[in-house]
């Protein structure tokens, strides 16, 4: 690196893995990360109308965005460090990408002719993704990077995509002898039928092919939560739906509308197309060039998630890829951790990359 040391790329991540800032609650990290941008030579750096840290690089028509995420999900493990590793929520999920962002962003040139802007998006862990769709609606970038962690040598090429559904019974309780309809077996019963449709998706081409995990559609029971008030009983239930390419949420959400039983309510949100990236882009190439540069061997990923790419995809036409460092399989746990001398690595490989970009 060149004017930024490793211990100050370092320094940044932890002090900002060691600021909690859950979805809703990223003010205090968003005002460091754009303190530190301005004291890095950003010539803009400042927190947007909803909450976003933005910095900005050059004044130019074409806009290479850095688009990563500043809030975390919930929970608080302790930071600390054991030997090259950084221990703390948010660590992979996402401020390694977004400071190694930060970080490249503030040691590359910027050519005439181009902004470099870097944003740290507040909501990304919440279905109300607020950063993104603000930020969807501000810039029209001519390629975008969404930061999230791949892996140094990976690029991730595509997400599925999501819908949310909030089932509600309320019925009157009866004696366990009787035969009054209960309402954690109707809960069951449609979780059932749910779970059906996700099985008829992955069996339609039968026993000649095979689909892969990011083709299938795949269900999941996040929470049920039942209570009486001693008349009356109310069940709640929450279900997870992650779409494979080319399915339409608002035509799986009129699917799962019309088979609800009776006494039940269905409250489908969140919906996300699944999305894909281009192999061969002048964004895909850079990166790959930049890997082989640094040492490495340049692979692709499909995500079984979502992200902020999912959101602003549908507003922008321009190339879209995700980088990061850190194993994503560590997102969310009380083991969340990041290798620094891969953080190190991803900065590398970008400072190698933006260039690449913006002489294109």
């Amino acid at each position: 690196m060149e004017h930024i040391g490793s211990e100050s790329a370092e320094n940044l991540l932890q002090e900002l893995v060691a600021i909690p800032s859950p979805s809703g609650q990223e003010a205090a990290a968003a005002r460091h990360l754009t303190d530190w941008m301005a004291a890095q030579g950003y010539e803009k750096a400042g927190v947007d109308a909803v909450g976003n840290a933005v910095g900005i690089r050059g004044d130019g028509e074409r806009v290479l965005l850095l688009l990563g995420h500043i809030d975390t999900f919930r929970g608080q493990p302790p930071v600390r460090r054991d030997g090259r590793r950084l221990y703390g929520r948010g660590a992979v999920d996402a401020k390694g990408a977004l400071c190694a962002f930060a970080v490249a962003g503030a040691t590359v040139p910027v050519p005439a002719g181009w902004r470099l802007v870097v944003v740290g998006a507040v909501e990304e862990e919440a279905a109300s993704s607020r950063g993104a769709r603000h930020i969807a609606q501000q810039w029209r970038p001519a390629a975008c990077l969404i930061g999230e962690p791949s892996g140094w040598e990976r690029i991730t090429l595509g997400y599925k995509g999501r819908l949310l559904l909030d089932w509600r019974w309320r019925g009157p309780l009866g004696h366990s002898a009787g035969r009054q309809v209960r309402g954690l077996e109707e809960a069951l019963a449609y979780w059932g039928k749910i779970r059906e449709r996700a099985d008829r998706h992955a069996a339609a081409d039968g026993a000649q092919y095979k689909r892969t995990h990011f083709e299938r559609l795949d269900a999941t029971l996040q929470a049920l939560w039942n209570e009486d008030d001693g008349l009356y009983e109310t069940v709640q239930m929450t279900i997870g739906l992650r779409l494979p390419p080319r399915m339409d949420p608002a035509a799986l959400a009129r699917e799962c509308l019309a088979c609800l039983g009776e006494g039940a309510t269905l409250h489908p949100s969140a919906g996300e197309w699944a999305v894909e990236g281009e192999r061969d882009s002048t964004l895909s190439r850079a990166l790959r060039g930049s890997i082989r540069a640094a040492g490495g061997q340049p692979r692709f990923v499909r995500k079984t998630g979502t992200a902020d790419w999912n959101v602003v995809a549908r507003h922008w036409s321009c190339p879209i890829l995700a980088y990061g460092p850190g194993d994503a399989a560590l997102d969310h746990t009380p083991e969340e951790h990041l290798d620094l001398a891969e953080y190190l690595r991803a900065i590398a490989v970008l400072r190698g990359a933006l260039p690449r970009v913006m002489a294109s």
